[in-house]
């Protein structure tokens, strides 16, 4: 349909044309000096108005038959998000009064609260292992009484939360949580185990095609973490699964440098946040990545996300406006001919004459 546009051209040179052949065969009138400052200059520019509305209308109507489309920012119809929350020891360092974790709590049932109506959560924790603390919900205080009943464990398994939070996003992709952290066979620790939902001799679903990154826009995943992985899978391979799906992972880096926990129980833990991995995540689903070095930033970065996920982009056609410009611009030029010239008269003529 855009090559109509190429008739554009065609349709000037026909109009110049007709202006060309009406001014040959116009009548000469005697006494032209005294008829012609009554006609004054405004005619000569007000004739052509019409017909460049008109070619104006042509060409908006040939670009709406071609169906443009045009990324438009609207309200979100339906958003899915699950939050993975880091859970680990390194939480109870009071860098972040009055510690990281009763930080992170108030802040997300903040976040929880600000959030629209049509946005449904689902919460995962993960320490030195992740698990569904609250399934996919809109009920808002189901969603703070999880945040509540956090348990503080060992170990951080950033791959691990990152790999349940988009099994519970996507629960009908075929996202094999179990062989993604422990293996195809379930191998670990020396010893052979195997799951007992897996027969035998199961055979193992080959993963779909690769989608475009970002291209999932029903749902996200909201990654929290304070510490470097201890344990469990590669987050950057978690990450790779979350981008061929589609899925994109939002990751907050929360905590300072100077975060400190003693020792317990002969464990260290880490307290320095990885963020070099969070970016990477981020990077490689097509997400975002944001740093929190205290409650306020943490509120800030929440606040933010949610007015993100109240509106999304989307990829929408457009050719209504072009017909209705297209509409708009005929009607104007029909009005304007009869206003301008609702009869024929002499002064056109003698104009052109």
């Amino acid at each position: 349909m855009l090559w109509g546009l190429a008739a554009i051209p065609l349709l000037v040179i026909l109009y110049l044309w007709i202006l060309n052949r009406r001014r040959r065969v116009a009548v000469v009138y005697p006494s032209l000096s005294i008829i012609r400052p009554a006609l004054g200059r405004s005619l000569k520019w007000r004739r052509h108005i019409p017909p460049f509305l008109l070619l104006c209308a042509i060409a908006s109507a040939l670009v709406g038959a071609a169906r443009p489309s045009a990324q438009v920012v609207l309200p979100a119809d339906y958003l899915t998000l699950v939050m993975a929350m880091d859970v680990s020891r390194s939480m109870l360092a009071q860098d972040v009064p009055p510690s990281r974790i009763e930080a992170a709590q108030a802040a997300a049932k903040e976040f929880l609260k600000d959030l629209p109506a049509n946005v449904r959560v689902g919460i995962v924790s993960f320490a030195g292992s992740a698990q569904l603390v609250q399934n996919v919900t809109d009920q808002r205080e189901d969603l703070i009484s999880a945040i509540d009943r956090f348990q503080l464990q060992r170990g951080t398994a950033t791959g691990s939360g990152l790999l349940v939070a988009l099994a519970t996003l996507l629960p009908d992709a075929g996202i094999d949580v179990e062989a993604a952290i422990y293996g195809s066979d379930f191998v670990g620790g020396g010893y052979g185990a195997r799951s007992l939902e897996r027969k035998p001799n199961a055979k193992v679903e080959k993963p779909p095609p690769p989608v475009p990154v970002g291209s999932y826009t029903a749902g996200a995943i909201l990654l929290l973490s304070d510490g470097r992985r201890t344990t469990g899978p590669d987050p950057m391979a978690a990450a790779k699964i979350a981008a061929d799906r589609g899925v994109r992972v939002y990751t907050v880096a929360f905590g300072t440098p100077d975060g400190f926990i003693p020792g317990m129980e002969g464990w260290s833990y880490y307290t320095k946040v990885d963020e070099e991995t969070l970016q990477a995540v981020a990077k490689i689903t097509a997400g975002e990545f944001f740093k929190a070095s205290n409650a306020n930033d943490l509120k800030v970065i929440y606040q933010h996300l949610s007015s993100r996920f109240a509106l999304e982009k989307r990829d929408t056609e457009i050719s209504a406006l072009f017909s209705m410009a297209s509409i708009v611009l005929i009607v104007l030029a029909g009005f304007l001919s009869m206003l301008w010239f609702r009869r024929p008269d002499l002064r056109t003529n003698l104009d052109q004459a």
